[in-house]
């Protein structure tokens, strides 16, 4: 069944761009969308599957155990982890079948390796259980699944995008898990009539006919998913000036953010910008572009502090960006 193009999602410019920076470099560690329900954020990301370039079945955990698959490739998966998976289903188990009926130890691969050299969505991930976030957690740090099951051990590769989505009014994220989203999006409900108007628009004509509805914008998305395989391809000669590094470091000092992941993360985040858009080199509007959505979940609340994080990351590169 058809899904909704991304091309066709009104709005909601702030996710698009970290999706598909995100698409750009997988290595900016993910994407948190925060914010109301029923705006689009679902429909974004599983929108996505379709502009990710193809990825080689040589690195699949899955279907080359014994890499005869050589130069073929598969599309780069999109998989969703259920709130209500269970841990064997995450990380994988022993196959039951197997061992039962003809009495074989033949160990199953769960969603992290079904992820592997793609995405990796959990809606609602606030409410995500506390164990398989420590699973989540471990994974995202070395790459690796590594599962020790009735005598067998497993260890494959599990490089993946994690996207996670949620309302922060049902509950706040554990600040670990919160600290390894690359970029963090606030979605909110659209406001201007007209573009409201849009959305249920074009929502119901995909409901009519939604093989019709996609073909009529596959060539637009066709243009995007050409447009992250040409920046994949541009991406490691894009020049970072040490004007541009010294702005990324003035921003996060004045916010206060911890450590350096804050940095590391604008950096890597204004050069897939850079290379998204056709530059030569990070300038400070791939920085402007990027900051709020790379630091807003990096700032440490003070006491007495109502402002908006993204609003203070706003002020700090008004301040510092524009002087």
């Amino acid at each position: 069944m058809a899904a909704f193009p991304f091309s066709a999602i009104v709005g909601q410019d702030d996710l698009k761009r970290a999706l598909l920076l995100a698409s750009v470099d997988p290595g900016i560690g993910g994407v948190l969308a925060f914010g109301d329900r029923g705006t689009g954020k679902s429909t974004a990301i599983r929108a996505l599957a379709a502009l990710l370039p193809d990825v080689p079945l040589s690195d699949d955990p899955v279907l080359n155990e014994s890499g005869r698959f050589g130069g073929a490739f598969k599309p780069a998966p999109v998989v969703d982890l259920p709130l209500g998976a269970t841990e064997d289903r995450v990380v994988g188990a022993l196959d039951l079948e197997a061992a039962l009926v003809r009495g074989e130890k033949r160990f199953q691969l769960g969603l992290l390796a079904d992820a592997h050299n793609g995405f990796l969505y959990i809606d609602e991930v606030n409410l995500l259980e506390d164990h398989l976030v420590d699973v989540l957690l471990d994974v995202a740090a070395s790459g690796e699944n590594v599962v020790e099951r009735e005598g067998l051990s497993i260890r494959h590769a599990a490089r993946f995008v994690l996207v996670g989505s949620g309302n922060p009014e049902e509950g706040d994220l554990r600040p670990q898990l919160l600290d390894r989203f690359g970029l963090a999006i606030d979605v909110r409900t659209p406001t201007e009539i007209a573009q409201r108007l849009d959305i249920i628009t074009r929502r119901d004509a995909f409901e009519t006919d939604r093989e019709g509805f996609a073909k009529k914008w596959r060539r637009k998305d066709a243009a995007l998913r050409n447009r992250i395989v040409e920046a994949r391809e541009r991406i490691g000669a894009i020049d970072i000036p040490e004007s541009a590094l010294t702005d990324m470091a003035r921003l996060c000092v004045a916010l206060g953010t911890d450590g350096l992941r804050g940095e590391l993360t604008l950096m890597r985040a204004a050069r897939a910008d850079a290379a998204l858009n056709g530059d030569e080199s990070v300038s400070r509007k791939n920085v402007r572009a990027v900051a709020t959505a790379a630091l807003r979940h990096r700032l440490r609340k003070a006491a007495g502090d109502d402002v908006d994080a993204g609003a203070r990351v706003a002020r700090a590169v008004a301040e510092i960006l524009d002087d």
